[in-house]
């Protein structure tokens, strides 16, 4: 049996991690399930869930670089392990606000803060403990494999945690809380790895940006986390899903959530052909193909009004998405060094997160400018034109070659 798994999958403290990140995932979506239902049944207002968006985004910021080199000078297991026993105490507290009722807006808005400190703090050390993990030569199909619990949480963590909240909403989060456990345990039960890829230069405000440093001298992995930051900020129009469920394509709330777990089933399809056969093909290249293919989908999808022909679009757009996103991770666990893994790892963060909170805002400023329709489809557009003309600015990004040649930079 063991040898059916992927190879890393067959690695033993890897095995563990990826369990971890699937029940992470798991709860991380179940929780955001039942928070949105009770936050918006308490004024029954939408700024209230912008405001919970904006109070968890809030710490990226001020805490990423800090959370970056924190997580290049203790050891990352430990720091890792950490979180998610913050992650255990955030889901139980929220299970006593919903057994007290659930009234106030104001205890969802102080743990989503706390949520946010959890996220930025722990996500750097959770994303560089793969290389620790790993042999070099196996990091593409493992970074696939961590899309493949990720999309597994996204599509099935909303439906459990839907289901078991209508039945009970204390239930969700204790539910949440052993998930949370389990990835806790997992995490623990990894032995500590023998060679320590952490740094051991001094502290100090060179120290501190060195991950930025690092990212704007390397031109072509600036240049792959701009083209995907850019393509998402510009060109994800999922956010304007709701309209097309209601105006346009006319499918009801049903539909809406078929329309947004379709990129997700694109995107796993997607990532799990990574993971059983990584890209061979020069990474550089593909990357700008499969951003304009993104681009093409969501032009589709912005002037389809037969439902079946818009999820075809919307698989289209998350498979092509996850190969971007795949590229993206490996190049940059490929080409950073192995002491700067958690402060590059954290300015990632910070590009991936900025680009899916202000993507959002983005399309529906632009619909409401220029209506819906007409917004997808020129985000699309731009989406292409930005893959078209993007090596002008970096070309050593079309001279990247096949992922597993990629090597670690000279810093």
């Amino acid at each position: 049996m063991r040898q059916r798994l992927p190879p890393a999958l067959a690695i033993r403290d890897f095995g563990l991690l990826w369990a971890a990140l699937l029940s992470n995932g798991l709860a991380s979506q179940m929780l955001a399930v039942a928070i949105g239902w009770q936050v918006y049944s308490i004024h029954h207002h939408p700024l209230d869930l912008g405001l919970v968006g904006l109070m968890e985004f809030l710490p990226l910021p001020v805490l990423a670089l800090p959370a970056g080199q924190i997580a290049d000078r203790l050891p990352r297991r430990a720091v890792t392990a950490g979180a998610f026993a913050l992650n255990i105490a955030i889901a139980v507290l929220l299970l006593f606000v919903t057994l007290a009722g659930a009234r106030s807006l104001w205890p969802f808005l102080a743990i989503a803060a706390i949520a946010g400190v959890a996220n930025v703090v722990g996500n750097p050390a959770l994303r560089a403990l793969t290389p620790e993990l790993v042999p070099r030569e196996l990091l593409p199909g493992a970074l696939a494999l961590r899309g493949v619990a990720g999309q597994i949480g996204v599509i099935a963590g909303p439906a459990l945690g839907g289901i078991i909240f209508a039945v009970e909403p204390v239930a969700v989060y204790a539910t949440a809380a052993g998930l949370l456990t389990l990835s806790l345990v997992a995490v623990l039960a990894m032995r500590p790895v023998v060679r320590s890829l952490v740094t051991t230069e001094p502290p100090g405000w060179d120290s501190l940006v060195a991950g930025v440093r690092f990212i704007v001298q390397a031109r072509m992995l600036l240049g792959a986390i701009g083209l995907d930051l850019f393509g998402v900020l510009l060109g994800d129009s999922i956010a304007l899903a709701p309209v097309f469920a209601q105006s346009i394509l006319h499918v009801g709330p049903i539909g809406l959530g078929v329309l947004r777990t379709a990129p997700s089933v694109g995107a796993l399809v997607a990532a799990v052909l990574l993971a059983r056969k990584p890209l061979h093909t020069p990474a550089g290249p593909t990357l700008l193909v499969v951003v304009a293919t993104f681009g093409g989908g969501m032009i589709v999808f912005g002037l389809s009004k037969w439902l079946p022909l818009s999820l075809a679009a919307l698989c289209l757009t998350g498979f092509v998405d996850m190969i971007s996103v795949n590229i993206r991770q490996t190049a940059v666990t490929m080409l950073t060094p192995p002491q700067l893994q958690g402060r590059v790892s954290a300015v990632e963060w910070v590009f991936i997160s900025a680009s899916n909170e202000l993507g959002a805002f983005e399309s529906g400023a632009v619909a409401s400018l220029i209506g819906t329709v007409p917004a997808v489809v020129a985000g699309g557009l731009v989406m292409i034109g930005i893959a078209a003309t993007w090596t002008k600015l970096f070309p050593a990004l079309s001279r990247m070659g096949r992922l597993a040649d990629l090597r670690p930079a000279q810093v």
